[in-house]
């Protein structure tokens, strides 16, 4: 949309409405934003679902189709006066956004990254910011501008952002004062990087832009890119049991349209309601429940800015904020059991929705008979949306994901691509001949072998293993490439092993998930120790591994468990068998 803006002299009903917050700056915003519709392709219609997937449009914006679609309808007041993005601190402070003003503030965004940042359509930028307001306008701002972005969790060591900045190429890094000095420490290793931005409040940088500085310099006027739906809009990277992590891109039409049936028929979502998606800004999961299908049903996104999880807290919220959905991995709902839920009213809670690793059957009937409200479980990846979910008004089966979610056809498969009869475990298995259905990615960037050996057949294979009973509801058994689920994150075990290899004690290790009622599954590494450290205090060497793990690799990759063992299993070619290791410790619980 076009904006012309009319400012009132002594009026600034907007900034009014933004708190003065330790990450944000006084914006100097208009008292009013007046709207004009722009000269460009009209707004989709969302309501028929069935027909957008089956023809999606050659080009899409999701900032043009969606939030400014709501804009639009909120100023003929069409829409109830719920704010689009809601975020709270522990200190009593406050964002309310409309979505006109979101609109405004993230086109000011995309000024700011087009012109300041001198970034173009299709260059690439990594995001690396907690759940702060912030974040959302530079990731609007991104798709406005075209600019591919790569959302990044603030757990990252200077080697894992180091990988990133090189693998990506990308030409900017956004981040805030607890990470800056890192990036600055590795920034001269990076070719490709321009642009540093920070986001801090009244806080300058030598080598960095100021991003709360430029946003209010900025003009409010800023036409959408004109992108395809199938241009880049987005990277994640994601682990996996062998190399380094992989970058996973999505087109602008597979999460911002392919999103669509979640926030309709799993989330329920309506424009009276807000929803609470718990989640880390770097893994796919969060832009789940806190970006595309929300807004995509003109719902509003609650956040709290805790920068780590805390039960209390997140109970304390539930009571006093009208959430009406609340979204977690299984991990936050098995922790916050163990602080007496039932002690707790949620006068606006109605949904409660699961996703990232299964739950129990324990954890899903103590929180319905502690809250009264049933949860229900999706079933997706980074390299899809979602793919099963217990959607609205279907039955509810403890342990199970759900059925195939539209427009996706899942089926349980054999090493030949032959469907599996009910209860018979197989290969999770996407359907992708004669047409790639909307939302899997478009490849891992720059790895066409990887992206190929995803392929089987008719089928994507998704690398994990289920069955399917026979009503069609589908059930996660195991992932076949090893990865490690622990509180909703996906942890790679080489990331882990390579870590504990650089210690002088680590003559070899293999790393595999192990059980744990709270996280699910944690780390485990098994060590086999070099000679001179075999006499050792054992149990002052874990803690020494533990924390040389975490200053290698990401904090919340460390290995909770370790076993000292005399040798490790291993094929006849030398490769270490995590399988068998894995087997043995899932045997014990």
């Amino acid at each position: 949309m076009l904006v012309r803006i009319v400012f009132m002299a002594g009026a600034r009903k907007l900034l009014s409405r933004i708190p003065v917050l330790k990450s944000f700056s006084a914006f100097k915003l208009p008292c009013r934003i007046m709207s004009q519709p722009c000269s460009g392709s009209p707004f989709l219609d969302f309501s028929d679902t069935e027909a957008l997937y089956k023809n999606v449009p050659e080009h899409f914006n999701f900032a043009h189709d969606v939030l400014d679609q709501w804009s639009q309808k909120e100023k003929a007041r069409k829409r109830p006066s719920n704010p689009a993005l809601w975020w709270v601190s522990g200190k009593g402070e406050e964002v309310r956004w409309s979505f006109e003003e979101l609109a405004f503030l993230s086109r000011k965004a995309a000024n700011v990254l087009s012109k300041a940042c001198n970034l173009q359509k299709g260059d690439r930028i990594v995001i690396i910011l907690p759940r702060v307001p912030e974040w959302w306008l530079i990731s609007v701002g991104c798709i406005r501008a075209g600019v591919t972005f790569i959302p990044a969790t603030t757990l990252l060591t200077a080697k894992d952002i180091l990988y990133r900045l090189q693998k990506s190429r990308a030409k900017c890094i956004v981040t805030n004062d607890a990470l800056a000095p890192l990036i600055d420490s590795l920034a001269s290793d990076c070719q490709f990087l321009k642009t540093r931005m920070l986001v801090s409040k009244g806080t300058s940088r030598e080598g960095w832009l100021n991003f709360h500085d430029l946003l209010n310099a900025a003009d409010g006027d800023h036409q959408p890119v004109k992108t395809r739906s199938q241009d880049p809009m987005t990277i994640y990277f994601t682990s996996g049991t062998t190399g380094y992590p992989k970058m996973v891109e999505h087109s602008c039409s597979s999460l911002g349209i392919g999103l669509t049936v979640v926030g309709r028929y799993w989330m329920d979502l309506n424009p009276s309601d807000v929803i609470w998606g718990f989640s880390d800004t770097g893994w796919i999961k969060f832009v789940f429940s806190n970006l595309y299908p929300s807004w995509i049903q003109g719902a509003c996104i609650f956040q709290h800015g805790m920068l780590q999880f805390e039960p209390t807290t997140v109970l304390n919220t539930l009571t006093k904020y009208p959430v009406t959905t609340f979204c977690g991995p299984p991990t936050v709902y098995r922790m916050l059991l163990q602080h007496n839920v039932g002690r707790y009213k949620f006068k606006s809670l109605r949904r409660c929705l699961s996703g990232g690793e299964g739950n129990s059957p324990e954890v899903m009937e103590q929180w319905k008979a502690q809250t009264g409200v049933g949860i229900r479980e999706g079933y997706g990846q980074t390299e899809t949306t979602m793919l099963c979910s217990t959607r609205r008004d279907m039955k509810v089966k403890p342990g199970f994901a759900g059925t195939p979610a539209p427009p996706f056809d899942v089926q349980i498969i054999d090493e030949h691509c032959n469907r599996l009869p009910p209860g018979e475990e197989g290969d999770i298995a996407v359907k992708i001949k004669p047409k790639r259905p909307l939302g899997l990615f478009t490849c891992y960037v720059d790895d066409p072998e990887k992206t190929a050996a995803t392929e089987r057949g008719d089928f994507y294979i998704t690398g994990d293993r289920g069955f399917m009973d026979k009503e069609g509801y589908v059930q996660f058994v195991a992932r076949a490439d090893d990865v490690i689920l622990s509180s909703g994150y996906r942890i790679g075990p080489s990331e882990v092993e390579n870590a504990l290899m650089e210690h002088p004690a680590v003559a070899e290790a293999a790393v595999v998930s192990s059980p744990d009622p709270v996280r699910g599954e944690v780390v485990k590494a098994f060590v086999v120790l070099s000679p001179v450290y075999q006499s050792h205090d054992k149990e002052q060497l874990i803690l020494e591994l533990q924390t040389h793990a975490k200053k290698v690799t990401a904090p919340y990759k460390y290995p909770r468990k370790i076993e000292f063992v005399q040798d490790l299993p291993k094929t006849i070619s030398g490769k270490i068998q995590r399988k068998e290791l894995r087997l043995k410790e899932w045997g014990k619980a």
